[in-house]
């Protein structure tokens, strides 16, 4: 089944063009950017938080139990992981910060939204904060969560992904994304990890040139 998730995978990531510039300026309204200052002749840059327009901004939600609301609506944490692992699939470093459960209760605003994913109107989610780095010149095509299983055995694809912040497709060299991938889950009382596939690593002609990731985090 996940060979299967794979392969179609690979078909749309070979579909995404190489000039395709709207990713970029989509990611950069919706996710972490980096904003460049000149300072000794060198370009530096410097993180900058932009929350999801759907979603509660849980930045500061770190402790299991708490509770945060906004006009979005209220998140509770359920389970919280600070990862930091870096895993390298061909020239692209992917960097796992961290992994949330949290129960979501939408403002009535948002409900639209949230029900080409489920009939609920609260639900559980795990989102994963991801850093991808591409250290080569080349234009790539990757996906880094192409598909994730629970330890309690529900599975979900990159497609179902409700952050929508385009971490998936091209990969401009030199070039790093930064953002959030999240899935709603039925049950998450009993998980006690998750595995994460990543997609293979496709070049600009379509060919995969580096075999997919597994990453199993313990929560």
């Amino acid at each position: 089944m996940k060979r299967l998730f794979i392969l179609t995978l690979l078909f749309v990531l070979a579909g995404c063009s190489s000039t395709d510039t709207e990713e970029t300026s989509v990611l950069e309204e919706q996710v972490e950017t980096g904003t460049e200052a000149e300072t000794s002749g060198q370009n530096v840059k410097k993180d900058v938080y932009v929350p999801n327009p759907q979603i509660t901004d849980d930045l500061n939600l770190v402790t299991v139990g708490e509770t945060v609301t906004d006009d979005k609506g209220e998140l509770t944490l359920k389970s919280y992981k600070n990862v930091n692992k870096t895993v390298n699939v061909g020239a692209v470093e992917m960097t796992i910060k961290d992994v949330k459960v949290m129960h979501y209760v939408p403002d009535y605003r948002m409900i639209d939204f949230f029900h080409a994913y489920t009939d609920e109107e609260e639900f559980d989610f795990v989102k994963v904060g991801i850093e991808v780095n591409n250290i080569s010149n080349e234009d790539v095509k990757f996906a880094p969560v192409a598909f994730v299983k629970t330890s309690s055995g529900e599975q979900k694809t990159w497609e179902d992904d409700i952050y929508l912040e385009e971490l998936t497709g091209e990969l401009q060299g030199g070039s790093i994304k930064k953002g959030i991938m999240g899935f709603v889950l039925s049950n998450t009382d009993t998980i006690k990890s998750i595995e994460i596939l990543t997609s293979d690593l496709v070049n600009s002609t379509g060919e995969s040139i580096e075999k997919a990731k597994n990453i199993n985090i313990d929560l």
